[in-house]
């Protein structure tokens, strides 16, 4: 696969930003209420690639403001060629969707003493994907709805998901926080929330934080200290984690607006606006935490996780 020029690679982070950019400035989170198209009220789940491999990261984003926007109902996606090895066709007049692609090579050079030093340059690539519902003759499985399971089993599975972090969480008051210097988690009361749904975002959101501490995957944003936006970059982080995992757990939580979000948001536009690789930074950093927290699970399977 070859390098990607630098300035495509901009674009590719200019024109992707300025899509959730859009989203924000309509009081839309494409990472929230990707289901509430055509899909049951009580599903939830990542974009699936078209073997029903879950997309990761910011194309997870990509595609659930995409399913929005265009009110799909299936959850899977695939390219022009995949569709066509699985007997189907794309419908004529459908226009397809960006997803992206990212990775590294390592290129080695030699110095002047004759040193050889190893670089991790970093590449990406896009490529177009359609959604089921915009080809035909597929096989029915592409089509079929999840059955709707019952929430309460759901809520029990989140329960046992976050006992199984380890993680020490009190019960009490009426905040939500993650207090990082005697490293617990604070929650209210489970009858303080609208429902278990939204108990379970809420602790997603924090357990999120959780991750980041230096004994875990140590995330480190002080190099945004400059420009205060430090805090913006963590909560969106947060964000997105709640999201991540919530789809994974099978939780539909209502959304319940917090004092805090407004400002968390204008904190959001501040920091896409002058740094177009930030979504990018904060959907990667959000993959690790959720990978992290189902590392932590039993019989964790890493290469279904990949």
């Amino acid at each position: 696969m070859s390098r990607q020029p630098s300035n495509q690679r901009s674009d590719i982070y200019s024109r992707i930003t300025t899509r959730i950019i859009a989203d924000l400035e309509q009081g839309v989170r494409p990472w929230t209420r990707p289901w509430t198209t055509g899909q049951a009220a009580s599903e939830v789940s990542r974009p699936l690639r078209h073997n029903g491999q879950p997309y990761t990261g910011i194309n997870v984003l990509l595609l659930w403001s995409e399913t929005i926007a265009r009110g799909f109902a299936s959850s899977r996606w695939m390219t022009f060629r995949q569709a066509i090895e699985l007997g189907g066709a794309v419908r004529k007049g459908e226009t397809g969707t960006t997803v992206v692609f990212a990775s590294s090579f390592i290129r080695t050079e030699t110095t002047e003493t004759g040193t050889e030093i190893e670089h991790d340059i970093p590449f990406l690539k896009t490529y177009t994907v359609f959604n089921a519902d915009q080809i035909a003759g597929l096989p029915g499985r592409f089509h079929e709805i999840a059955p709707v399971h019952d929430p309460m089993s759901r809520i029990g599975d989140a329960g046992r998901f976050f006992a199984n972090t380890g993680a020490l969480i009190r019960h009490g008051g009426s905040a939500a926080y993650y207090a990082a210097i005697r490293d617990y988690i604070q929650m209210p009361c489970l009858d303080a929330f609208r429902d278990d749904a939204a108990y379970v975002a809420v602790l997603s959101h924090e357990m999120t934080h959780w991750t980041g501490a230096p004994r875990r995957l140590d995330r480190d944003l002080s190099r945004y200290a400059k420009d205060r936006s430090e805090r913006a970059r963590e909560e969106l982080i947060a964000e997105l984690g709640s999201s991540f995992l919530c789809a994974d757990l099978g939780i539909v939580p209502e959304l319940e607006p917090r004092p805090d979000h407004a400002s968390y948001l204008d904190g959001w536009l501040k920091v896409l606006g002058n740094d177009k690789r930030a979504i990018f930074s904060a959907a990667a950093h959000a993959q690790r935490a959720v990978d992290y927290l189902h590392s932590l699970q039993p019989e964790f399977d890493e290469e279904a996780a990949a």
